[in-house]
């Protein structure tokens, strides 16, 4: 090991170390309840939410966090996929149907070790009955402080099936500039793009493959577009975040942008015999494009120059803006919503529904427990706490501009006193925590694309569950879109290379087992099974404080490619000190040199196995049992602590006994050659 002297000039300082809240709540996103969970949903979104609770509870008490999620039962994809199950035979409703993928989602989730405090469903027993009234109160409330407006927008209508169609049941291209959807619905694509229904590009029903017609419906909105200022403050405080990736902010400020049209250059003339009927708009020339753009002051004079294009059968697309964020729908499936003037009954959207299912899955846990449901407002409402939300970058728009700017208005009815800043005691701005897509060999892959993806649950055939926690998240999904190329499931693999899964969690079941291994047997061998106790050197001291700082650093920061990078060079160090150390002890024959060299090893294991305990939870806590160690060895207000302080007042501490071969962190059986 290095002379710590050397290190000084690069050792973080302990004295400026990050702010972690007194309480939080971290979420996982919601699946859909029509399918089980393919590998994205875990490796792209749950298991990096499951690092970051447990590694919270660690830093500031398990009682002070709730990690929730649950099933996402309402929404014609849920519809549409019931549909075409009972036009084959299926005989259960769609009740069963959902429950049913429920229960397979939340064993998925548990075989990965992802430790939800509760997995509810927005459709599905008590969390149910506490998300319709939850639903109920928050629109009832920004209905009553004026934030919400009703819009008579057309809507698709089968002729043929006689029916109005739900957003699923309609197929078309995205009129958005520049989207690559493979597949845009009703009023959004499958990248989250957000649009009037009129202007779906080549419309066709997916019940009987006609173009539908549109006839017009009322339904509830929120006025989105008033926070358009707001949303750009906080968007400016994002950006000073050190804990808020740059992809978040620049997603958020491409829909503050004004409404404007892109029209095909071959138009020109087209467009220039009918600008006079547009509102007043600016016209703005791109050369070397092959498009044109119009920039208008308001969304309303955008529209109306759209149905002008349209009527003369111009070719355009619109640019990204924000537009009235629709609350309200009829399809039979969803939750209720409260009739607020003298409506027919409709059901509410399930996005903004979606939402708010946090905060109804806060509540029930709470009411679980025997708490107050009101003490929700303690993590959600409180400026000593947070709200950390792990989402894919696809839905950015709706948790980073929808979800805020309604917390913004439930402040009062007075626009000019909302803030981008909440007061203590309204909803707090959570921070969000967005991944880019994980692929599948080199391409997008979705469960609606072309591209299928392996469900989660089929995976856990070929790897260990840590294995593959210890993969995703070294991925860097934080920085950029990455390919996740499982080896088995690769028909191009090179047989005679590596499996690029398996590199991480090797070090674990490789690098890191030899080393606790070996100090166990040593233990074992020559101390009669106690662990000898004493101070560290400087070295290691020095070691293990910059391995935390920085870990801690990058955890505050949510880069969890470089926590796997500072677990690794710090295991590594480890591994390297202890053999050299081990060598020249068994050499000499001397058992204070193996008494110095298990002391500062055991100190690095101890460092290794609480910094690891939110990857690894299942090998962590073996250690911890071996150590006869109690839970305060997770607890960060003794990070700095090593063994000797663990279990003041001994020499020595007594270790469970190791037998031979056991393996604290372990490979999967296919792994495994013959002769081993």
């Amino acid at each position: 090991m290095e002379d710590s002297s050397k290190r000084k000039s690069n050792k973080p300082d302990r004295n400026n170390r990050p702010e972690f809240p007194k309480r939080a709540v971290v979420t996982g996103g919601m699946p859909y309840g029509n399918k089980e969970l393919h590998f994205g949903h875990v490796g792209g979104v749950f298991v990096f939410a499951d690092v970051y609770a447990r590694f919270l509870r660690d830093r500031i008490g398990k009682d002070n966090v709730i990690f929730v999620s649950g099933t996402d039962c309402y929404g014609s994809p849920i519809a549409e996929a019931y549909r075409k199950l009972r036009e084959n035979g299926y005989e259960g409703t769609i009740t069963d149907f959902v429950q049913k993928n429920h229960d397979a989602q939340e064993k998925t989730l548990k075989d990965y070790d992802i430790s939800l405090d509760i997995f509810g469903a927005s459709g599905l027993g008590r969390t149910a009955e506490i998300h319709e009234e939850v639903t109920d109160r928050l629109i009832r409330r920004l209905y009553e402080l004026g934030h919400l407006e009703k819009i008579s927008t057309a809507q698709f209508y089968d002729e043929k099936a006689g029916t109005f169609l739900n957003g699923r049941q309609v197929i078309g291209k995205c009129p958005v500039q520049g989207c690559t959807s493979e597949k845009a619905y009703a009023d959004e694509c499958d990248l989250g793009h957000q649009y009037m229904p009129i202007n779906l590009i080549d419309p066709k029903s997916t019940l009987t493959g006609e173009t539908p017609v549109m006839k017009n419906v009322d339904n509830w909105y929120f006025k989105l577009i008033d926070f358009n200022e707001l949303l750009g403050k906080m968007t400016a405080d994002m950006e000073k975040a050190d804990n808020v990736r740059s992809v978040v902010s620049k997603t958020i400020r491409e829909f503050l942008e004004p409404p404007v049209i892109y029209v095909m250059n071959n138009y020109m003339d087209v467009y220039k015999s009918v600008s006079d009927k547009m509102a007043e708009h600016e016209f703005i020339e791109e050369p070397k494009k092959t498009s044109f753009v119009l920039r208008f002051k308001t969304l309303h004079e955008r529209d109306d120059a759209c149905r002008i294009l349209t009527d003369n059968h111009v070719r355009f697309r619109e640019g990204k803006t924000l537009v009235p964020f629709r609350l309200t729908g009829n399809i039979e499936w969803g939750v209720k919503a409260p009739v607020l003037e003298n409506e027919e009954p409709l059901t509410v959207w399930v996005w903004p529904e979606s939402l708010w299912a946090p905060i109804s899955f806060t509540e029930a846990y709470l009411e679980s427990v025997g708490k107050p449901r009101e003490d929700w407002k303690k993590y959600w409402c409180s400026r000593d706490a947070k709200v950390y939300q792990f989402i894919g970058q696809d839905n950015i728009y709706f948790y980073g501009i929808a979800e805020p700017a309604m917390w913004m208005a439930l402040q009062s009815s007075d626009k000019s006193s909302l803030t981008a800043e909440p007061a203590d005691g309204d909803l707090q701005m959570p921070v969000l925590v967005a991944n880019h897509h994980i692929l599948f060999l080199d391409k997008k892959a979705s469960s609606s694309g072309s591209v299928k993806p392996p469900m989660a649950a089929e995976l856990l055939d070929f790897y260990t569950a840590e294995q593959l926690r210890m993969h995703w998240l070294g991925l860097g999904l934080g920085m950029r879109s990455v390919s996740f190329r499982p080896k088995p499931l690769d028909p191009n693999a090179d047989p005679n290379e590596s499996d690029p899964v398996t590199k991480e969690g090797f070090l674990l079941s490789n690098v890191f087992n030899r080393v606790i291994r070996t100090c166990f047997y040593d233990v074992q061998s020559h101390f009669d099974g106690r662990m000898p106790l004493g101070r560290p050197d400087d070295a290691t001291l020095a070691e293990c404080e910059k391995a935390i700082l920085e870990y801690e650093r990058f955890m505050y920061r949510t880069e969890f490619h470089q926590v796997t990078y500072v677990l690794d060079s710090f295991i590594r160090r480890m591994s390297k000190y202890m053999a050299r150390s081990k060598s020249e002890a068994d050499k000499a024959d001397d058992n204070e040199l193996r008494r110095t060299f298990l002391i500062n090893t055991f100190a690095m294991i101890k460092t290794a196995a609480v910094l690891l305990h939110p990857i690894a939870p299942s090998g962590t806590e073996m250690i911890r049992d071996y150590l006869n160690a109690g839970e305060e060895l997770w607890d960060w207000n003794r990070i700095f602590d090593t063994p000797a302080d663990l279990f003041p007042g001994e020499t020595s501490h007594e270790i469970k006994f190791l037998q031979p071969r056991v393996d604290f962190f372990k490979r999967h059986p296919s792994q495994f050659t013959s002769a081993e």
